[in-house]
């Protein structure tokens, strides 16, 4: 599915975007044919309202879209898709009503109004077009949108076409697309080139686990994005109820979201040393299954004592994230779908990330306002890393008590990272109900904040 603006040169219908509290000064303006018609139809300019004026012979003069109040569109990401939605199929070019600084997103959300997840049975997305404004970069926007479909498709496809196979495929189909390079350590390979962990959790599963690896560029800093790809999470051994694993074709959204803010970073040419890692499994249950006690060893030596085998993701993170460090590049960010203490921490909504760069931190949160892509800093609070050293072993992958489960699982990523700087997403990758912009299912969280703050944290 390709979401695109309509060309300048379609003949389009002129779009004014009007906000409850403007509505009355902007019928004063009018013709009294055009404020009987709008006063007749009801409409008020409250946010999803859409309206066509016609001309004396039935066509269109203009349409109106409302914007609702201020307060109501600070509880919105994209409340121009609200109206967008509701319009009839044509095309649509804005004229008023949209501030400078939303316009972009704005237009973003329009453009996300078309998505449907459509692999199994037809659906019905708006079908409004919209000319991109003068001003903003519609090329950019496209990209973006791009980058959603493909995260979204990714996260929606279930795991009986979506294992590992099916994910390195989507990881080569997009190497080739921008003329990366992409490589797999797949089976009893990843053993041979010490990548135990990851061969440890998805060892029980019929598709082989595997580690995949993208890079792109050649000058630059070197930026390493690692994805959780757990392709279905059944918890292994420590065996989810059924309720709790009625989700987990989602566990992979680590992965996908890092695919999505690849496809982004090369689409936008941004001047980096791109490497992307991303450990696939599936964690299933098999008589091979890696077992509650038992103790593995890592990459990078460390012992990790396994009380929960369905707190994998951090064990698949730890190889690749071992390895990622190992290149000494100028920042790693991890991303996985890996807690639902971070969903009780700060709901589905917000991207939780870490990082101990306060700079960072603050270009990533100025960042995810601007973007729409709403972000929210958790600590490493180092008095919590007792909680995850068992005794037994270095680490411990379940600490016992269930406080701060995110915080720890964070902790435990980072004793894998050296001296290289370091951020950490713990996203939800789902949209629970539909929204503006937002259908229900898979979504990406982070990455447009992401390549936002990007310029200011590399200095690029």
């Amino acid at each position: 599915m390709t979401l695109s603006f309509a060309s300048p040169s379609e003949p389009s219908v002129p779009l004014h975007v009007i906000s409850q509290s403007d509505l009355d000064d902007w019928l004063k303006d009018q013709p009294s044919h055009i404020t009987s018609w709008v006063e007749a139809s009801g409409f008020t300019g409250a946010m999803g309202q859409a309206l066509l004026i016609p001309q004396s012979d039935g066509t269109p003069q203009m349409a109106l879209a409302g914007y609702g109040k201020s307060s109501k569109r600070a509880r919105k990401r994209f409340p121009l898709a609200a109206a967008a939605e509701a319009l009839r199929k044509g095309t649509y070019h804005i004229v008023s009503g949209v501030p400078t600084d939303a316009l972009s997103n704005e237009c973003l959300g329009w453009l996300l109004t078309g998505y449907a997840f459509d692999r199994y049975t037809n659906q019905s997305p708006a079908k409004a077009r919209l000319v991109a404004p003068e001003g903003v970069d519609a090329a950019r926007i496209e990209a973006l949108a791009s980058a959603e479909t493909l995260t979204r498709d990714l996260v929606n496809t279930p795991a009986s076409d979506m294992g590992p196979d099916q994910l390195q495929a989507a990881a080569e189909d997009l190497a080739q697309e921008f003329g990366a390079s992409c490589s797999v350590i797949k089976s009893d390979d990843l053993l041979g080139q010490n990548f135990p962990l990851i061969h440890t959790v998805g060892r029980a599963a019929a598709q082989a686990p595997r580690l995949i690896e993208m890079t792109w560029g050649n000058t630059g800093p070197k930026l390493t994005l690692v994805g959780k790809g757990v392709c279905f999470d059944t918890g292994g051994l420590n065996l989810k109820p059924g309720n709790s694993m009625s989700l987990m074709k989602k566990d992979m959204g680590g992965a996908a979201n890092v695919l999505g803010l690849a496809r982004m970073i090369m689409a936008t040419k941004l001047p980096v040393q791109l490497r992307v890692l991303i450990p696939a499994v599936e964690n299933s249950v098999a008589g091979n299954a890696f077992r509650p006690g038992d103790i593995l060893t890592s990459r990078k030596g460390l012992t990790v004592e396994i009380n929960n085998t369905d707190a994998e993701g951090r064990l698949v993170l730890a190889d690749a994230l071992a390895l990622a460090d190992e290149g000494e590049p100028d920042l790693i960010i991890s991303m996985a779908t890996l807690t639902g203490a971070a969903r009780v921490a700060v709901g589905p909504d917000l991207a939780p990330f870490y990082t101990d760069d306060d700079g960072a931190a603050d270009a990533l949160a100025n960042a995810g306002r601007q973007s729409a892509d709403p972000v929210w800093r958790m600590p490493f609070h180092e008095p919590y890393e007792a909680m995850i050293e068992p005794g037994i072993a270095d680490l411990d992958n379940a600490p016992s008590g269930g406080f701060a489960g995110s915080i720890t699982a964070a902790l435990f990523l980072r004793r894998f990272v050296g001296d290289s700087r370091y951020m950490h997403f713990d996203i939800y990758s789902w949209q629970p109900s539909k929204a503006p912009g937002r259908s229900r299912g898979g979504l990406g969280q982070g990455p447009r904040a992401v390549l936002t703050a990007l310029p200011e944290i590399l200095n690029l």
